[in-house]
C-alpha cells in the first residue's frame, strides 16, 4: 500500500478509536491527561510499526493492548495499587480489549467509559466553553479546527482554552470521578452540548473528503440513549435523543451513491429512516409529558419532526418551522438560529421577506466567514432572478467551505443559477 493511503488509512482509524482508547486508559489512571499521551503513545507505535507489518485485522484492539501495557507500565513505574494492574494485565493476557466490569464502582451507575469521562471533563471547575471544548477534542474525535468553526470562533481561542482547561484540571487535583444523581444535573448543559456536538460533526463534516461521518453519529446516538436511559426524567435528555434520531433518520438520503451531498429538498423520503422517526417522536412525546418550559433541544426536535412527518418539501409546515425558530432564538439566542429561521420564513412568505431576514445578519461578525450565510442568499437571490448577485453568493459560500464534497456542491450551484430559478 502507498505510503500516502497507509498514512490516511492510519488517521482514519485514529479518528474512531483515539477516544475510546483515551476514556478507557482515563478509567484505569484516573488522569486525563496521562490517558490523552498514553493514547497518543500507541498512535505514535502504530505508525513506526504498521508500515513496516501491516495493519492489523482488528486496528483498535491492537491499539487498546498497547495502551494498556503503557498504562500498566506507568502504574508500576508510580507503584499504584498493585492489585488493580495485576487485574489489567491478566486481562490483557486473556486477550480482553475491554477494562472488567467487576472493577467498577458499586456507585456507578452509567456503564459507559465515554460518558462517563464526558461527565468528568464537564466538571464545574472549568467554564462552560472549555469544558465542551476540551471533551470534544479528547473524545469527540474532532480537530481544534473543527471545534473552532462548530462555534464561529477562531482556532487560537479554542486551542487556549484547551490548553488551559487542561491546567486548571491538573492544578485543581481533580479526579477521574463518577459524579453523583445531583452533580449530574449540574453539568448536563455540557455534556448534551457535547453529544450533539459529536452527532453534528458525524451529520455535516466541517472539513475533509467525506460529507457524513456515520461512526460519529453512531457514537453520539449510543451515547445519547445511554444519557436518556439514566436520567429519563430529565426532558432535555429525551429532547436530544429525539432529535438526534429524527436527523439521522435522514442519514441514507443526504448522498447520493457517489457520495456526493444531497439537499433536503431533492432527498428521496421513501429513503429515510422509519424506525427511527417513530423513536425520535416518542422520545417528544416523552419529554413533552414531564412539563414545564420546551428547551432548546425539544424544540429543535420538533422542528426535525415537521421535516420528518411531511412528504415533501412543499407539504412542509413551514409556518410552523418558522415560529418554533423563533422560540428558540428568545432562549437561546444566536445569528445561526436567525439564519434557520429566515430560511423557514423564507419557504413560508416567499424568499423577498426571507431576503431581508438574511440581509439583516451580514453584519453580525459570527458570521463573517460562515460559509452557511452567503450558501442561503445566493439560494435566496437566485429564486428572486438576480442571478448574477446569486452565483457571486455561491461563488464566495464554495470560497469558505472546508469540506471538499460541500464546496464542490457550491460551484455547481454557482454555474447552474439561472437554470431552475
Amino acid at each position: 500500500m502507498p505510503a500516502t493511503d497507509l498514512n490516511q488509512r492510519i488517521s482514519a482509524i485514529w479518528r474512531i478509536e483515539s477516544p475510546k482508547l483515551i476514556a478507557c486508559l482515563a478509567r484505569m489512571l484516573r488522569d486525563v491527561g496521562q490517558a490523552e499521551e498514553l493514547a497518543q503513545d500507541a498512535l505514535v507505535t502504530a505508525l513506526e510499526t504498521w508500515p513496516r507489518d501491516g495493519v492489523p485485522d482488528n486496528p483498535g484492539a491492537w491499539l487498546m493492548t498497547t495502551a494498556k501495557r503503557r498504562a500498566i507500565d506507568q502504574l508500576r513505574r508510580h507503584k499504584l495499587i498493585e492489585c488493580k494492574h495485576e487485574q489489567i494485565g491478566y486481562e490483557i493476557e486473556m486477550g480482553q480489549d475491554e477494562p472488567s466490569e467487576t472493577r467498577q464502582d458499586p456507585d456507578d451507575d452509567i456503564g459507559d467509559d465515554l460518558l462517563r469521562l464526558i461527565f468528568t471533563a464537564c466538571h464545574p471547575v472549568l467554564p462552560l466553553d472549555a469544558r465542551v471544548a476540551l471533551t470534544l477534542r479528547l473524545l469527540g474525535g474532532l480537530t481544534t479546527a473543527e471545534i473552532a468553526r462548530a462555534y464561529l470562533v477562531p482556532e487560537a481561542t479554542i486551542a487556549q482554552r484547551i490548553v488551559r482547561a487542561k491546567r486548571t484540571l491538573a492544578k485543581a487535583q481533580v479526579p477521574f470521578e463518577i459524579p453523583r444523581a445531583d452533580e449530574r444535573v449540574k453539568r448536563l448543559a455540557s455534556v448534551l452540548e457535547v453529544i450533539y456536538l459529536i452527532f453534528n460533526e458525524g451529520y455535516t463534516a466541517t472539513s475533509g473528503e467525506d460529507w457524513l461521518r456515520p461512526a460519529l453519529c453512531e457514537d453520539a446516538l449510543r451515547l445519547g440513549r445511554v444519557l436518556a436511559g439514566l436520567m429519563p426524567q430529565e426532558p432535555e435528555a429525551l429532547s436530544l435523543l429525539a432529535l438526534m434520531e429524527l436527523q439521522a433518520s435522514r442519514l441514507r438520503a443526504r448522498v447520493d451513491a457517489n457520495g456526493e451531498p444531497v439537499l433536503l429538498s431533492d432527498q428521496n423520503r421513501a429513503h429515510w429512516d422509519r424506525l427511527l422517526i417513530r423513536r425520535g417522536c416518542l422520545s417528544i412525546e416523552r419529554a413533552l409529558k414531564l412539563g414545564g418550559a420546551p428547551g432548546p433541544y425539544l424544540l429543535q426536535a420538533m422542528i426535525a419532526a415537521c421535516h420528518a412527518r411531511a412528504p415533501g418539501t412543499d407539504q412542509t409546515d413551514w409556518n410552523l418551522i418558522a415560529q418554533l425558530y423563533a422560540q428558540l432564538a428568545q432562549i437561546a439566542p444566536s445569528p445561526v438560529i436567525e439564519l434557520n429561521r429566515a430560511v423557514a420564513v423564507a419557504m413560508a412568505q416567499g424568499p423577498t421577506r426571507g431576503l431581508q431576514l438574511v440581509d439583516a445578519l451580514r453584519e453580525e461578525p459570527a458570521l463573517k466567514n460562515y460559509h452557511l450565510l452567503p450558501s442561503v442568499r445566493g439560494d435566496l437571490l437566485n429564486k428572486l432572478g438576480r442571478v448574477n448577485e446569486a452565483r457571486a453568493e455561491f461563488e464566495r459560500a464554495a470560497s469558505l467551505a472546508q469540506n471538499t464534497r460541500e464546496r464542490a456542491l457550491l460551484l455547481k450551484r454557482a454555474a447552474a443559477c439561472g437554470q431552475h430559478a
